[in-house]
Order: C-alpha cells, then structure tokens, then sequence
C-alpha cells in the first residue's frame, strides 16, 4: 500500500510540475514549498489537530489523544512528515501505510468529510492559495479508499 501513496505522489509531484511548466517559465515551485515548507506545514497540521478535536463529528476520535501526548506527539510527528513528503517536501515518510494507520477504525464517509473540511478550512485560515488547496483536496481524495471503513 505504500506503493499507492508513492505512485499517487509522483502522479500529484508530475501534474503539478507539468501545468507549471505549460503557464510560464520560472521553476515551479513544489506544494510543500507552496503551503511554506516544514514550518508552514507544522503549523497546518497543529492547527488541522486543534480543528478535529473541535469538530462534532470526529472528536471522540481524537479527544482521546490528549489523554496520551507521547502518542499524539508520534501522530503529530507522523503527519508533519506525511504532508511533507506526500507535497514534495524533502522528507521521508518512515510512518506506516495509510491501510494499516487507519486499520480497524472504520471511518465514515461521513467522518471523511469532515477531516477533508477541517483541513481545507484551516488552509482558508492560513490564507493557502487556490491551485494549492485544489492540490490538497486531490491528495486526500486520492487516499479515501485506502483510509475508509478500514
């Protein structure tokens, strides 16, 4: 399953490099770079975990990681690393594959939903451009069936 998230990052990487290349001649600049690099990217992630222990809808999920931050501070870690990677960034995933994370919690598309909603309402937040969220959404939406009802 780790080929799928490689296959769809070279997929997204090749994309985004493709329509840069067709609109102008300056180097395009990766998601990763785009979204701010690690520290851009740390600070989306805090603010997405902060968003999900708010939401309604999936807070019992993660609720419970404030009760254990050594875990939430691998998970917290582990996510860093993931968008990094997963955006272009120079970083390697060492996590596990998204089947086996998301193994035996059953998410809803409902649930779904609401992570994707979290995540695109904190990149509204942190004033992320158009083309950037549009390539977030087409990353999360790739990894939807590897990561529902699981």
């Amino acid at each position: 399953m780790k080929n799928l998230f490689y296959l769809v990052l070279i997929n997204l990487i090749t994309i985004n490099m493709t329509i840069a290349q067709d609109s102008n001649s300056t180097p395009p600049q990766s998601l990763y770079e785009r979204l701010g690099g690690v520290e851009g990217v740390t600070l989306i992630v805090d603010d997405v975990i902060e968003a999900h222990m708010n939401n309604p809808e999936i807070k019992e999920i993660f609720i419970p990681y404030k009760e254990q931050p050594e875990r939430l501070a691998s998970i917290r870690q582990h996510t860093i690393d993931f968008f990094s990677a997963g955006s272009g960034g120079p970083v390697e995933y060492k996590g596990r594959d998204m089947p086996t994370t998301h193994e035996g919690m059953n998410i809803s598309a409902l649930q779904y939903m609401c992570v994707m909603d979290d995540i695109l309402g904190v990149l509204n937040e942190h004033e992320i451009d158009e083309e950037s969220k549009k390539d977030v959404l087409f990353i999360l939406w790739s990894l939807k069936g590897v990561i529902m009802n699981k």
